[in-house]
């Protein structure tokens, strides 16, 4: 069975040398030694200046949205994993979503009306598939009508937009780093902000609000990761050169033999795909799910990234209506990635791609 990612897993001595230091230490959570040199390391790696590792993606999103305060509405795109709704959603935030541009598949500045910025308090940008967003329009927007921007950069992990970290922008970023990601800890996620305040907040946040033995400075919750997670993830980061190399010859191999079949996100042009996923865009529906089923004949097992467009569950609102993203999301999906993945998949992949688009 193909599916359309499989976790990382390195080298099993270098991580059980890890683990040996969690059993001499005893020091399992609760900001160990593992977890602080994670933190170190990743604030170099991706050239920012604060790193707060947590338990998962969508709790970097709700402890961000209770740093700063963020209540009412927040804008945000259509066109995204759940979590991004449902994370405001969980905090009583109301999602008002805007649509996305169908070329880049990101939140279209140009989409957000007067109205809707009047009444938010925060915009909630993702750069899809790692894809930078328009992070610019997006500051000048803030600045003028005072609103809190968090940018979901769960896929732009290593993501470069004119030469610095695509995750310097806004209020915070926040980054998933899940088991099935480009860089993951197996679960896990971080906080990325060069607010030092901020940063120190969400640190007391994440741990009950607890600062001493007998100090409790406020409400917090426990979105804490682990040792052993750390423990991971200095494995994995050790490795992400190679990761990222793996996932390019994939993707590059895809782009050059469906370029002139499908439709290929169109990349901002500041910044370089790091491969965390290979999207492509049908026609129309009915021949994406004739592909679909015919690779699932073939043990490949593809996604639909990201369906249904989130403005359509009645979970959050369906009162919105975004034209371009409920088109986008009927007719795109994502083909396996991964390292190591056998090139005679690849080359099965294209020829059923191939055979259905006409």
């Amino acid at each position: 069975m193909i599916n359309v990612t499989k976790a990382y897993m390195p080298n099993v001595e270098k991580y059980k040398s890890y683990v040996d230091k969690v059993f001499e230490s005893g020091w399992l959570t609760n900001r160990g030694v593992l977890l602080q040199e994670l933190e170190r390391r990743l604030a170099t790696y991706l050239n920012v200046k604060n790193v707060v590792l947590v338990a998962n993606g969508s709790l970097a999103l709700q402890i961000c949205y209770k740093a700063l305060g963020i209540k009412g509405k927040a804008i945000t795109t259509p066109f995204s994993f759940a979590a991004t709704a449902s994370t405001l959603n969980w905090e009583g935030i109301e999602p008002i979503f805007s649509d996305i541009d169908p070329l880049t598949f990101n939140l279209c500045p140009d989409s957000l009306s007067h109205e809707n910025l009047q009444s938010a308090s925060a915009i909630v940008p993702v750069h899809v598939f790692g894809n930078p967003c328009e992070v610019e329009r997006y500051e000048e927007i803030a600045r003028k009508y005072q609103l809190k921007v968090v940018y979901d950069a769960a896929h732009a992990f290593g993501v470069q937009w004119k030469g610095k970290s695509v995750l310097e922008f806004g209020n915070a970023s926040t980054v998933s780093f899940h088991s099935t990601k480009l860089f993951h800890t197996i679960e896990g996620g971080a906080i990325i902000t060069d607010d030092d305040e901020l940063a120190a907040k969400c640190r007391k946040l994440i741990n009950f609000g607890i600062t001493g033995p007998t100090t409790i400075e406020g409400q917090g919750t426990n979105a804490k990761m682990n040792e052993l997670e750390a423990a991971m993830g200095l494995c994995v980061l050790d490795d992400i050169g190679y990761i990222v190399t793996e996932r390019q010859r994939i993707w590059s191999y895809y782009e050059e033999m469906l370029r002139d079949y499908v439709a290929i996100q169109k990349w901002n042009e500041n910044s370089e795909n790091n491969f965390a996923y290979a999207p492509i865009l049908f026609n129309n529906e009915e021949t994406l799910l004739n592909v679909e089923q015919e690779l699932k004949k073939n043990n490949i097992i593809p996604r639909r990234y990201f369906y249904p467009s989130l403005n359509m569950c009645e979970y959050t609102s369906t009162r919105y209506h975004c034209m371009n993203s409920e088109s986008v999301a009927s007719r795109i999906l994502c083909l396996p990635i991964y390292p190591n993945l056998d090139m005679g998949v690849c080359e099965k992949v294209v020829s059923i791609v191939k055979k259905f688009v006409v």
